[in-house]
């Protein structure tokens, strides 16, 4: 499966899988303050478990930081 996140592309063996599974495997686990837009539309985190990835899906990835 081919996917774009954060504007660049990436290869997996494993498909089909959702973007909570996405999620653990690229953030290891840490998505405490974490935002996803799937395709431009923001998916709220109770829905990433029932939200399927398909080949060349666009994943924007948005990390709350601190700092002024």
């Amino acid at each position: 499966m081919l996917l774009i996140i954060n504007n660049q592309t990436k290869q997996y063996k494993r498909s089909p899988f959702n973007l909570e599974e996405l999620m653990d495997l690229e953030l290891k686990g840490k998505t405490k303050g974490v935002a996803v837009a799937l395709n431009n539309q923001v998916i709220p985190r109770d829905r990433w478990s029932d939200t399927l990835l398909a080949d060349t899906d666009s994943i924007l990835i948005i990390t709350a930081t601190q700092g002024g």
